[in-house]
C-alpha cells in the first residue's frame, strides 16, 4: 500500500509562496516517480508537476518558472516550491506516486487558498 503523506498548504496573498511537502516510504520513494495535481472547484484533477527518480521535472505550462517540484533523498519527500501564486492557484493540490507498472496512488490533498 502506497501512502502519501501531504503538508503546507494554506492561505496566501498574489505574489505570495508556499511550499508543499508530501512524505512517503522509503520503499516507494525509491521506486516510483513523485509529483503533484490540483483540483480547483468544479474542475477536473490537473497534472501540476513530476519529478522521475533520477531527479528530472517536468511541468505543467501554467505553472513553469513559477513552481519547483524537488526531491530529498534522505528525507524520503518531495517539495512543490510554490513562488508568484496567483488567485487561479487555489485549488486542493495532491501528491502523487507513479509507475509504470502501478498507476498512480494519491495523497490527502491539500488547499491552497488565493486571497485578495
Amino acid at each position: 500500500q502506497v501512502q502519501l503523506v501531504g503538508s503546507g498548504g494554506g492561505l496566501v496573498q498574489p505574489g505570495g509562496s508556499l511550499r508543499l511537502s508530501c512524505a512517503t516510504s522509503r520503499r516507494i520513494f525509491i521506486a516510483y516517480a513523485m509529483g503533484w495535481y490540483r483540483q480547483a472547484p468544479g474542475k477536473q484533477r490537473d497534472f501540476v508537476a513530476i519529478i522521475s527518480l533520477n531527479g528530472g521535472a517536468v511541468y505543467a505550462d501554467p505553472v513553469k518558472g513559477r513552481f519547483t517540484n524537488s526531491r530529498d533523498n534522505a528525507k524520503n519527500t518531495v517539495y512543490l516550491q510554490m513562488n508568484d501564486l496567483k488567485p487561479e492557484d487555489t485549488a486542493v493540490y495532491y501528491c502523487s506516486a507513479y509507475q509504470k507498472h502501478a498507476g498512480t496512488d494519491w495523497g490527502q490533498g491539500t488547499q491552497i487558498t488565493g486571497s485578495s
